[in-house]
């Protein structure tokens, strides 16, 4: 698939790794719909990248929310090529911490924004895509996902958030094996430790700290690195169904 004049929808687009995504996206020549609940950083994006890019805002597990972005990328734009799951959040807590059990709703928030959310944008964009006639070689969309390393490598005080991603990768390959028959391909990327506003958040030094652990190259991911990778899959119809480390080879330890 090409990304110049094919539309895209990018949640949690309004900064970090999404806003790296719209970014190159847009830059090549894509059509981009920024969801996100940021509207102030959502709004000043948009009129960065300019007359193709808009805003909505948008919590991924409200059903309304999410169909009305993609409405506003058919209405706007004609289609929905592509969509990229950016949208998390993180919580971190032990199961049984000093004030006692982790409470369940806690839990359930980051399940039902990592998880419950990735796929309500999942199952939405594909009716969507459906609807749209394929390409020359039969695509129809494409759905990347961001997991995390935590799926794999889950670290003590990160259940939900761990459950949550682990979710995001096992659900990849079922759907890529039942859109097949559309085609439309779905791809997770698993990032490890990158340049985000929640890293950004944590003093320099253990920024440094943290990237050094990383084996090579021994600093943090850069968000254009993950958008890169977008690139990658968007325009490579053979990937599919897979879930992509984007790591430097690291492997979290136990805390």
């Amino acid at each position: 698939m090409k990304i110049e004049n094919h539309v895209f929808l990018i949640t949690g687009g309004a900064s970090g790794l999404g806003a790296a995504t719209a970014t190159l996206l847009s830059r090549q020549g894509g059509k981009i719909v920024i969801a996100d609940l940021n509207e102030d950083a959502g709004r000043a994006l948009v009129s960065e990248l300019g007359t193709n890019a808009r805003f909505a805002k948008v919590n991924v597990a409200d059903e309304t929310q999410v169909s009305a972005a993609i409405e506003l990328a058919r209405s706007e734009f004609g289609a929905l090529h592509g969509a990229v799951n950016c949208a998390g959040i993180g919580s971190p807590a032990k199961v049984l911490g000093k004030d006692g059990p982790m409470p369940l709703d806690q839990f359930a928030r980051v399940i039902n924004i990592n998880l419950v959310g990735t796929f309500n944008v999942i199952r939405l964009a594909a009716a969507q895509m459906n609807a749209q006639p394929p390409n020359d070689e039969g695509e129809r969309g494409v759905l990347i996902n961001t997991a995390s390393i935590a799926a794999y490598d889950g670290q003590i005080g990160q259940p939900a958030y761990a459950a949550s991603k682990a979710g995001v990768v096992g659900m990849t390959l079922p759907i890529a094996r039942e859109f097949a028959r559309v085609g439309i391909r779905i791809v997770t990327v698993a990032p490890g430790l990158f340049e985000t506003p929640m890293m950004a958040s944590l003093p320099q030094e253990a920024r440094d700290s943290l990237g050094k652990s990383v084996p090579f190259p021994a600093r943090l991911g850069r968000p254009a690195e993950f958008a890169h990778l977008v690139q990658t899959i968007v325009e490579n119809p053979m990937l599919n169904g897979e879930t992509i480390r984007l790591d430097g080879a690291l492997r979290m330890a136990p805390k």
